[in-house]
């Protein structure tokens, strides 16, 4: 992006401002025509443009590249000229984008000073971009449970490199998140990351929204890959990418290169690129939705994003740092849980992941009390086998029918897998907890169908059916 495209009508004129600025250090190009130019901008982004309003024999004015320009490259400043200039012209091109408006016949000092001007403008621009890229809030991963601990070790060792990865987990465990600190970390963080919604894409939309076309009618659209050159493409739940399409992309992975929709030119491209699933793709390779060799060249490392009943440590440490986060950028009240919503969020059931316990703390921020502490009531009720009410202990309907040492085992056996739970398998930290010895512990789980390896004293399994 080093050259100014000149585009006119008058061969004569565009002639004579490129040698105008030649002799001022700048590079170049000429365009005469609307296609010529769509064209040109569309292989090589210009630093910026100089374009007259009427372009005789051409499918589109200056006006309306301007649009097109804008839509596509809002950065690249473009100044406007004409002999048949009036004030609604400048206006109405002003009002599109335009950084200024220079009527024919022109000064040529005048025309030198507003391009300087124009370029200045470009190149803050370009700037203030390298800088904000070099400045991102911190992307925080939160935990401190040893599922945790395995996922930050395995994104932390693909940051660096370029090799593509398949990030698998249920909803809501954080997969985009995941990505988003590769890209953050990685050789590739001041350049784009574009996400692909695969969900949103269907056979009709698909192509032209990831490879992008209409260079040749003059109304370019600029394609996903396209916007991705040089950065990281994410594709996120790549499962539901339509299958016309996954042969496509399997070739844009081999040649690393594409063609826009309505062109035959190869455009090359250099991109990361980075995939996401709630899906066995193997079960879908075997239903015929999913190509196989698709799946070969994604899943180059492959990394499991845990859910939170795999580290329920975290818990308490992501609602806390939601708590924080809703007040500092929402202005929602300040509050901590106190210690009994702490452990009741942890004997919760989240099939949603993260994403539910980030939408609970919300929801209890917004239509809470104003009290500071969070306590268990406001919570959700959860699928335990009681329930408060007002102090009172309400059994379920189930529980009711049964005598009261098989209610007392079900409720030991639930409470302690619920505690077993909460300290990731750790038998020393459950028996501190409730109040037990060790190997008091230990018999108690042993009765109750609890099996616990004998070695690490971490659970294994769960009841004996």
């Amino acid at each position: 992006m080093t050259d100014i495209l000149i585009v006119d009508d008058e061969r004569d004129i565009r002639e004579l401002i490129s040698d105008i600025l030649i002799d001022e250090g700048y590079k170049t190009r000429l365009a005469g025509t609307s296609d010529s130019a769509m064209r040109q901008i569309a292989d090589e982004r210009p630093a910026m443009l100089v374009l007259d309003i009427w372009l005789k024999d051409s499918a589109m004015d200056g006006i309306d590249i301007l649009k097109s320009v804008k839509a596509n490259y809002p950065d690249i400043p473009v100044v406007i000229i004409s002999g048949h200039g009036n004030i609604e012209i400048a206006v109405a091109a002003i009002k599109q984008g335009a950084f200024d408006f220079i009527e024919k016949p022109f000064n040529i000092d005048q025309l030198i000073v507003v391009i300087r001007r124009a370029m200045e403008v470009a190149n803050l621009r370009s700037e203030n971009t390298a800088l904000r890229s070099h400045y991102h809030p911190p992307l925080e991963l939160i935990g401190q449970s040893s599922a945790y601990k395995t996922l930050k070790n395995n994104l932390d060792k693909v940051t660096k490199s370029n090799g593509r990865v398949l990030l698998t987990g249920p909803s809501g465990v954080g997969k985009e998140t995941s990505a988003r600190f590769i890209h953050f970390n990685s050789n590739r963080a001041d350049m784009p990351l574009v996400v692909v919604n695969c969900a949103s894409l269907d056979t009709e939309n698909a192509d032209l929204k990831l490879f992008g076309g209409g260079a040749e009618s003059g109304n370019l659209h600029v394609g996903l890959l396209e916007s991705a050159h040089n950065g990281i493409l994410f594709f996120d739940e790549i499962a539901n990418l339509p299958f016309s399409v996954q042969g496509k992309l399997l070739r844009v992975l081999v040649d690393q290169s594409f063609t826009r929709v309505d062109s035959s030119t190869e455009q090359k491209i250099d991109i990361r690129v980075i995939s996401a699933t709630a899906r066995n793709l193997e079960h879908e390779i075997k239903a015929g939705t999913f190509r196989e060799e698709l799946f070969h060249r994604l899943n180059v490392v492959p990394i499991a994003v845990p859910s939170l009943e795999e580290r329920r440590e975290d818990i308490t440490v992501l609602a806390e740092h939601f708590l924080i986060e809703f007040h500092e950028k929402l202005g929602l009240p300040k509050r901590a849980l106190s210690d009994a919503a702490a452990t009741t969020l942890q004997s919760m059931v989240w099939p949603g992941n993260i994403r539910q316990l980030k939408n609970v703390v919300e929801r209890v921020l917004i239509m809470g009390s104003s009290k500071n502490l969070i306590e268990p009531e406001e919570l959700p009720s959860s699928n335990g086998i009681i329930d408060s009410k007002d102090g009172q202990i309400v059994l379920s309907g189930s529980v009711a029918t049964f005598s009261l040492r098989e209610a007392r085992e079900l409720f030991e056996r639930e409470y302690l897998l619920t505690q077993i739970n909460r300290f990731g398998g750790n038998i020393s930290r459950t028996a501190s907890f409730v109040g037990m010895e060790r190997s008091a512990l230990h018999r108690k789980l042993k009765s109750l169908g609890v099996v616990t390896s004998n070695r690490s004293g971490s659970l294994i399994s769960g009841l004996d059916e």
